[in-house]
C-alpha cells in the first residue's frame, strides 16, 4: 500500500490538523490549496507555512476563479459575511457551491498520478454549519465514485478518501490540534483578509470558543 497522501489544506485549523494527522498515520504528505478566489486571500500563506512545518514533500497552490459565477460569501462581494451565528434550519451562504467535490476531483487526479493510496479531507459533520458537501453520506458517496473512475483503481488500486475530522466537535478538534503540536499560530480561519483575524466572523468565533475550550480542558 502506498504511504503517499494527498491532502487538502486550505490553512485553517481543521485542514492543518488534517494534515498532521496524516503524517500520524505514517504517510507522507503531498499538499494540495486551491485557490479558488475566496476572500480570505491570507490563508494561501497560512497553507504554505503549514505544508512547509509539517515536512510535505511537496505543496501545490491550484489556481481557478469561482467568482466567475459567485453563489457564496466567501466568492462574491455583494454577499455580506455572517456574524450572528450558524442557523441550523439553514444552509449558510458561506457555503460554496459544489467546493468539495471540485476539490476532491483535483486532489484525485493529483493521486493517481502519484500512486497514492489516500485523500485527506477536514470536512466534519458535528460543527461543518450545516454544508451538504461535508456530511458522512457524501464522502461514502464520493468514495464509491472514486472506486470506478479512474485507472488505478479500476486495476485494482485502492485510494481511499479518509476523513479523521469527521465526527469530531469543533472543540475536539482543537484538542486533536493541540495534541498534535498543529502550528496554529500559523492558520488563518478567517473569512475575511487582513493582518489579523477579525475575530467576529462565524468562522472566527467558532474557532476561538473551541480552542478556549480545549485549553480549559487541559
Amino acid at each position: 500500500m502506498s504511504t503517499k497522501a494527498v491532502v487538502l489544506l486550505s490553512g485553517g485549523m481543521d485542514s492543518a490538523t488534517c494534515c498532521y494527522e496524516a503524517r500520524a498515520a505514517g504517510h507522507a504528505i503531498y499538499a494540495l490549496t486551491v485557490n479558488y478566489g475566496q476572500r480570505a486571500q491570507r490563508e494561501l500563506q497560512a497553507a504554505k507555512d503549514i505544508a512547509n512545518a509539517v515536512g510535505a514533500v511537496q505543496h501545490i497552490v491550484y489556481s481557478m476563479d469561482l467568482t466567475l459565477w459567485g453563489g457564496s460569501a466567501l466568492t462574491d462581494q455583494a454577499i455580506s459575511i455572517p456574524t450572528v451565528g450558524v442557523d441550523e434550519s439553514q444552509i449558510p451562504v458561506t457555503y460554496v457551491p459544489a467546493r468539495n467535490t471540485v476539490l476532491l476531483s483535483l486532489a484525485l487526479s493529483w493521486a493517481e498520478v502519484l500512486n497514492a493510496g489516500a485523500i485527506y479531507i477536514g470536512v466534519n459533520s458535528r460543527d461543518y454549519s450545516g454544508y451538504p458537501d461535508c456530511r458522512p453520506e457524501f464522502i461514502a458517496a464520493y468514495q464509491q465514485m472514486v472506486n470506478l473512475a479512474t485507472k488505478a483503481t479500476v486495476e485494482g488500486a485502492s485510494i481511499r478518501i479518509e476523513t479523521p475530522l469527521q465526527y469530531l466537535s469543533k472543540v475536539d478538534i482543537a484538542k486533536r490540534a493541540l495534541a498534535l503540536n498543529v502550528p496554529l499560530d500559523l492558520t488563518w480561519s478567517c473569512y475575511t483578509d487582513g493582518p489579523e483575524p477579525c475575530g467576529v466572523c462565524d468562522s472566527c468565533r467558532l474557532r476561538d470558543e473551541a480552542l478556549r475550550a480545549a485549553h480549559a480542558g487541559e
